[in-house]
């Protein structure tokens, strides 16, 4: 088969592949230069989970949370009687996308890979979203089901109103919940996997929308592998009696790989703690000895002043990644544990990490090497690679790459055969990469993504606003909060009681993670002399203010 052509498709509804972007404008993908090859027909669940079962590990931990704890076995039973409900009750055919809305949570996982083997198309979306930025996913990706968080419907049902193609919400996680209800018919403990293929589409995944309107980018079967058989093999190094914690949310391609594609692949358990703030990452650790943790730098940073008293002996893996790494949590973690932080840059387009370090090679302060597999090199504005020590444009390229979903933003992404990220970097002589800034307008807080302009215009919506502009202002304890330089209205004055207002108004539109931190009445915003928002100027006030 030629690197051109696609396998046959093993979906019914050929939603995805009508949709993917034109095969010229992909970027090269690498899997023989990455030593990867993966059969023509390709089930990514039947590898991650029905494998352990037939090769005589279905004993092993798969799952521990609060009160309960998986074998691959039980994991398996559970996807198994998902993918039955799906195509037996629920009408799902292969190909339909599958809304899933849940916390980390081990009913979110069986959704996840339940969908994914019944030969559909996993959607995953954040907890704190609310209806409007739940109806763009729904509508982009023509989304006729949901399985929700039966804590989680109020949303989604009021999402309806802008996405009328959602027809059914099927809710779970009370023992009770429809879901729960229809797994627990007889006969329904074995489901056969899918037989799809390598290249049909298994996940859509959304930016978080630098620009406006998030993206949806279409990862397949063998990407799902490809991950595990470069980072998690090459970098991560961990083994089948590690156990995985952290804090990423499995709707973010950061949590998904590194919760539960990872452990999955080499037969190791996954930790999934209620809540995952510092806390409860240190008391997930203690209890259930954790050995490997992904988080974002803040949250190492945070958990650096409850340590007291607490033993973490067990661990022996920290990644960082989800926003810039500073040197001075990379020095302080180190001094206190023992353990070198392991940095590492990945994209929801990439699907997860592409450039990092093994242990023995980490550099601190540097984001590391490409993994191997990839390829990185600094360019300029003309795609021309520039000298070592020279900051620009990073573009990378290996066995994952940028596929939008019916998007035009597919060319700006995707340039000669490279991915173009988004991120200035350095690379010096030892072939090192160094994160300078990003490229556009978006705010990393806390390992989350936010774009300034969707807060943009949520402030607007409000009477008393007339002009805001938004940007990122450095926070020792985030990395960096939303900041809302805001221009009231004729008459209105500004006071403390108005800037609570208007962080409550954000609140309830948007997930509130989103809301600015800090508020500045000005009486005009800096403009271009065609009256365009100067955001550089702002984030120059903002960096000088703090």
């Amino acid at each position: 088969m030629k690197a051109t052509e696609f396998a046959r498709s093993g979906h019914e509804d050929s939603f995805a592949r009508d949709n993917l972007p034109p095969r010229e404008s992909w970027p090269d993908l690498r899997l023989e230069e990455a030593a990867l090859a993966y059969p023509e027909r390709l089930n990514c669940v039947a590898e991650l989970l029905d494998r352990h079962l037939a090769e005589g590990r279905g004993g092993r931990i798969a799952v521990i949370a609060a009160g309960l704890q998986w074998s691959y076995a039980e994991l398996a039973e559970k996807v198994n009687r998902i993918a039955t409900v799906l195509t037996r009750d629920l009408g799902m055919v292969a190909g339909n996308r599958v809304l899933l809305r849940a916390g980390n949570t081990p009913m979110m996982v069986a959704a996840y890979l339940a969908v994914i083997k019944a030969g559909g198309i996993a959607v995953a979306t954040m907890p704190m979203l609310r209806a409007g930025e739940l109806a763009y996913p729904l509508r982009k990706a023509q989304i006729a089901l949901a399985l929700c968080d039966h804590r989680l419907t109020a949303e989604l049902e009021a999402a309806k109103a802008q996405a009328p193609g959602l027809a059914l919400i099927v809710g779970f996680g009370s023992g009770e919940s429809e879901l729960e209800q229809l797994m627990a018919q007889p006969g329904y403990e074995h489901f056969e996997a899918a037989d799809t293929a390598r290249d049909d589409v298994c996940l859509i995944a959304f930016t978080s929308g630098t620009t406006g309107e998030p993206k949806g980018t279409m990862h397949f079967h063998q990407d799902m592998l490809a991950i595990c058989d470069t980072y998690g093999a090459q970098v991560l190094r961990a083994s089948p009696d590690d156990r995985f914690t952290g804090s990423p949310p499995l709707a973010f391609t950061f949590g998904l790989g590194g919760l539960v594609l990872f452990p999955m692949r080499i037969g190791a358990a996954m930790v999934l703690p209620d809540k995952a703030g510092p806390a409860e990452l240190i008391e997930a650790i203690e209890r259930h000895k954790v050995s490997v943790v992904f988080t974002a730098p803040t949250a190492y940073r945070a958990m650096l002043d409850k340590l007291e008293g607490r033993d973490i002996a067990s661990l022996s893996i920290c990644v960082s990644a989800g926003e810039t790494l500073p040197k001075s949590i990379f020095d302080a973690w180190q001094e206190r544990t023992g353990i070198a932080l392991m940095d590492g840059i990945g994209a929801t387009e990439m699907l997860h990490i592409f450039i990092g370090a093994p242990r023995e090679a980490i550099r601190p302060g540097a984001t590391g090497l490409p993994v191997p597999g990839y390829e990185a090199m600094v360019v300029d504005a003309e795609g021309t690679e520039v000298p070592d020590g020279t900051p620009g444009r990073l573009a990378v390229r290996g066995p994952t790459g940028c596929r939008y979903l019916a998007d035009e933003r597919q060319t700006r992404y995707a340039q000669n055969g490279w991915n173009i990220t988004g991120d200035t970097y350095v690379r010096d002589t030892d072939g090192y990469f160094w994160y300078q800034a990003r490229s556009d307008d978006m705010i990393v807080s806390a390992g989350y993504n936010i774009a300034g302009p969707e807060v943009e215009a949520c402030l607007l919506t409000h009477p008393d606003v007339l002009e805001c502009g938004v940007v990122a202002a450095p926070c020792p304890e985030r990395g960096n909060i939303v900041k809302a330089y805001v221009v009231l209205q004729e008459g209105v004055a500004a006071s403390d009681a108005l800037a609570k207002a208007l962080q409550e108004h954000v609140k309830a539109a948007i997930a509130p993670y989103k809301y600015p931190r800090a508020i500045a009445f000005v009486a005009a915003l800096p403009k271009t002399a065609s009256g365009k928002l100067q955001r550089f100027t702002l984030r120059q006030m903002a960096r000088g203010e703090t």
